[in-house]
C-alpha cells in the first residue's frame, strides 16, 4: 500500500532533511508501514514531525495493552496502595499463550495487581494482561479509549478470546486454555485485522496518547503517573531502540499468523529536556519475514538515534 511522508512545518529547515531521512528506509519496506514521531515546541524550540501513513489502523499487537495499564492506574484513582494489596485470581480463567512470567499452566493462586501489570508491560505475559482485562472489564477499557478520541483503536475481551477468534473456534468466547493451545497449532481462520475480536490503532492515536498520558492527563492523582512512567520504562523492547542518554517509555507488540505478520512500538522518550512521541508499525505477509523484521528494527533503531542528535 503506497503512503505519504510529512515532515516538519518549516519545509526548508533541517528538521525537514533529518524527517526525510527517517521516513525513506520505511517506505522501502513491502506491505503496509505507519511511522509517527512527534517532539512538541517547547519555549526555544521548534516543533519536529516525521510521519508516513499516520491514520492508517494496522494490527499492532500487544501494544495496545497500554490503554489497559492506563485505565487500571486511573481506575484506582487517589488510593494506588490499591494495586499492591488487590489480589487476583492466576488460574485457567486467565491462562493465556505466550506468558512467560505466569507460565501456565505451572503456575496459579493469586497474584498483586501491580504484579499483572508489570508482567504485562515488561515481558507483554498475556496472562498478565488476561488477569487484568478481567478485573477491570474490557468495556470499561474501551469506554476511556473512546473518551480520550482514539478513534482508531480496538482491543480484544482477553488475548485469548482473541486467538480463539482468528483461529475459527466456534466457542471463542469460553475458549480454555488447553483448547487454545492445541487450535493454534493450526492454521487461522479469520484476518487478524477483523469487527470482532482485533488488537487494532493507529500512529495518530497512538502518538496522541502517550503524548498526553506521559505528562498526566489522564490521571488526578500524581503518583499515577510515576507509576505510568516508571511502568512503561520497563518494557522489553526499549534497550534494543532506544538510544543510550535517552529514557525510554514504550509497549511494542508482533504477530506471526498464517502468514500475516506485524511488528509495533509505541510510546515516548526523553532527552535533554525534550520530549518525543513515537510509533512505528508494519503490516506484511511473506513465508519469510525475517529479513523485512530485521530491516524494519533497525529502520526504528537508527530513526530514534537519529532524531536523538538532531534535537540535542
Amino acid at each position: 500500500m503506497g503512503g505519504t511522508a510529512a515532515a516538519s512545518s518549516d519545509s526548508g529547515s533541517s528538521y525537514s532533511k533529518v524527517a526525510a531521512e527517517i521516513i525513506g528506509p520505511f517506505k522501502s519496506l513491502p506491505g503496509t508501514t505507519s511511522v509517527k514521531i512527534f517532539a512538541p515546541a517547547t519555549h526555544n524550540r521548534r516543533e519536529f514531525l516525521a510521519e508516513l501513513n499516520p491514520a492508517v489502523p494496522l494490527f499492532c499487537g500487544s501494544a495496545f495493552k497500554c490503554f489497559v495499564l492506563c485505565e487500571a492506574l486511573r481506575r484506582v484513582g487517589s488510593n494506588l496502595g490499591w494495586i499492591e494489596s488487590t489480589l487476583l485470581p492466576l488460574n485457567d480463567a486467565v491462562w493465556s499463550l505466550d506468558s512467560t512470567v505466569f507460565n501456565p499452566p505451572l503456575l496459579s493462586g493469586h497474584v498483586s495487581e501491580r504484579t499483572a501489570l508489570e508482567a504485562m508491560i515488561s515481558h507483554s505475559d498475556n496472562t498478565g494482561a488476561d488477569i487484568m482485562l478481567a478485573h477491570l472489564v474490557p468495556d470499561t477499557v474501551r469506554s476511556f479509549i473512546a473518551s480520550a478520541g482514539l478513534q482508531h483503536t480496538k482491543i480484544p475481551n482477553s488475548t485469548r478470546q482473541f486467538l480463539g477468534y482468528i483461529f475459527g473456534a466456534p466457542n471463542w468466547q469460553t475458549i480454555t486454555y488447553d483448547e487454545v493451545r492445541a487450535i493454534t497449532q493450526g492454521t487461522p481462520v479469520y484476518p487478524a485485522i477483523n469487527n470482532v475480536q482485533t488488537m487494532v490503532s493507529s500512529a495518530d492515536d497512538f502518538v496522541s496518547f502517550y503524548s498526553r498520558g506521559l505528562q498526566g492527563e489522564f490521571f488526578t492523582n500524581p503518583a499515577a503517573l510515576e507509576i505510568f512512567r516508571s511502568t512503561l520504562m520497563i518494557a522489553d523492547a526499549i534497550p534494543l531502540v532506544v538510544p543510550l542518554g535517552a529514557t525510554g517509555f514504550a509497549k511494542g507488540g508482533e504477530i506471526d499468523a498464517g502468514g500475516f505478520h506485524a511488528l509495533c512500538l509505541a510510546g515516548g522518550m526523553y532527552f535533554s529536556d525534550r520530549w518525543v512521541y513515537f510509533t512505528t508499525m508494519i503490516n506484511w505477509t511473506s513465508n519469510q519475514p525475517a529479513p523485512t523484521q530485521i530491516a524494519f528494527e533497525v529502520a526504528t533503531k537508527k530513526a530514534f538515534a537519529r532524531v536523538k542528535e538532531a534535537l540535542e
